[in-house]
């Protein structure tokens, strides 16, 4: 059964049924307990009542005795005879005897006990004993019913004790019972019907956006156009966010699409210019070798070789790799990195390093950071650089690298860490570089839990300020 709707709606009526089943046979249980005690009690004031004649000391043959339609009686020895019985009583089942005449018809409970002496035998007494229950059956005038039997216990003035069993008809009871089994029967599975099909209806209608949602997806799979939204409901409810989240997903995958699109271009442009200039230069070569200018093939050699690095690492980056969590001292990283580079005589490059701080991370993407924030105050530097590492009181790590050149203006800030973007389109590109190296740093900062973000030097050049976890 692959369809929600058929699964929500089977589920539903099956529970319904269950808890339907459950109380109604409580509802059975409740009603023939509550009938039978009212029959139990209907029996046992019928028994008392002859049982207080007999204590009285009634002839049995006199006692009256109710309507054995109504309530058969009959009164038993402790020897198991009968004394007194309804008439009209043809047999009975769940007394203390079967018999239904009695077998000393015109003895008085005195005579009973044998007292002949005519002396007054006294009052005799009822049993104050809860009277016992039993079911059974009676036979009158041809008619057999179903009876609850009450028996109670008296002694005679002469101290003979009988019991007398007086029934009560459950055919009250039994067709109260049978009238509500039978309304059940019939409106159990009605009303089943009823909640599968408000089940099957509801949950249609609840799953209708999920459809739109699946319909527009497949679209969307058909045609590879990103650009297309699942319709939102606007209910508020899980169906309304999940197609929220489905558009988000949506929106995110497009400008993932798109970032790779533009990356690849851009790739390919930035690719074929070194690659064009060196096979110019080896085919002139070829056909003219004393003119062939090694330095500068060997430039665009190198040139097209780090490019080749920052579009794998990149590509790394964008894989998802992790930076490691190896403890390295940012301090002694910071001054390799400027003594490396050194002072030129276009730019000389001041270091102010705070010692001990320690981070987690990779080392060779840090230093990769720091190289390209270096080249990049280096390339734009009127005449100096300065680079300061200090531990903040937040638990960061704080670099800040600052030159002393036209700065970068406070709209271009943060387009400035997009790839392959170039402030300047119009100089040289060996000189601007391939516009990689913001992008790389930011980047790499992120995936360290830190930050990398530009601004304005106090001299009026830029501020790159890179921020990471200082390791306890």
């Amino acid at each position: 059964m692959r369809s929600v709707r058929a699964r929500a709606a089977l589920g539903a009526t099956a529970v319904v049924a269950v808890a339907l089943i459950a109380a109604g046979l409580a509802v059975l249980l409740v009603l023939h307990d509550n009938l039978t005690g009212q029959t139990d009690l209907q029996s046992e004031v019928a028994a008392q009542e002859v049982a207080s004649q007999v204590a009285l000391g009634v002839p049995y043959e006199k006692l009256e005795l109710p309507d054995a339609e109504e309530s058969p009686v009959q009164v038993v020895t402790e020897k198991g005879e009968v004394v007194a019985a309804s008439r009209k009583l043809e047999a009975i089942s769940g007394t203390g005897s079967a018999r239904v005449r009695p077998v000393a018809s015109g003895r008085s409970p005195a005579e009973a006990d044998g007292d002949d002496d005519g002396d007054d035998p006294g009052r005799g007494e009822v049993s104050r004993d809860e009277p016992a229950h039993s079911s059974g059956t009676a036979t009158v005038d041809g008619d057999s019913a179903d009876y609850r039997f009450a028996a109670v216990e008296a002694t005679t003035g002469a101290g003979e004790t009988v019991t007398v069993y007086a029934g009560a008809p459950l055919a009250t009871e039994q067709g109260a019972v049978e009238t509500v089994r039978s309304a059940m029967l019939v409106g159990l599975p009605v009303l089943l019907v009823v909640v599968a099909g408000v089940t099957w209806l509801v949950t249609r209608r609840a799953l209708r956006p999920v459809e739109g949602i699946r319909r527009e997806m497949a679209t969307v799979t058909a045609s590879e156009d990103l650009s297309r939204r699942v319709p939102v409901p606007g209910t508020g409810d899980e169906v309304d966010r999940l197609a929220v989240t489905t558009n988000e997903t949506l929106a995110a995958l497009e400008s993932s699409v798109e970032r790779q699109r533009r990356f690849v271009a851009d790739a390919s442009h930035e690719l074929r210019s070194p690659i064009a200039s060196l096979r110019t230069q080896l085919e002139v070569a070829a056909a003219h070798p004393e003119l062939l200018d090694l330095a500068g093939a060997v430039e665009d050699t190198v040139r097209l070789q780090d490019l080749a690095a920052d579009l794998l690492l990149l590509a790394r980056l964008d894989a998802g790799e992790k930076p490691g969590a190896a403890r390295l001292d940012l301090s002694a990283l910071v001054r390799a990195e400027v003594a490396q580079r050194g002072g030129s005589d276009r730019c000389r490059v001041t270091a102010n390093v705070a010692d001990g701080i320690e981070v987690a991370g990779s080392r060779g993407q840090l230093a990769r950071v720091l190289g390209n924030l270096l080249d990049n105050a280096q390339r734009h530097a009127e005449g100096c650089g300065t680079v300061t590492l200090r531990a903040r009181g937040d638990g960061r790590a704080v670099l800040e690298v600052a030159d002393d050149g036209a700065g970068v203006p406070a709209a271009e800030r943060d387009r400035i860490f997009e790839r392959f973007v170039r402030l300047d389109d119009a100089r040289s590109r060996d000189d601007g570089g391939a516009g990689l190296g913001l992008a790389i740093a930011r980047d790499v900062a992120r995936r360290h839990g830190g930050t990398l973000t530009a601004g304005q030097a106090p001299g009026g050049g830029a501020l790159f300020t890179l921020a990471l976890p200082v390791l306890r």
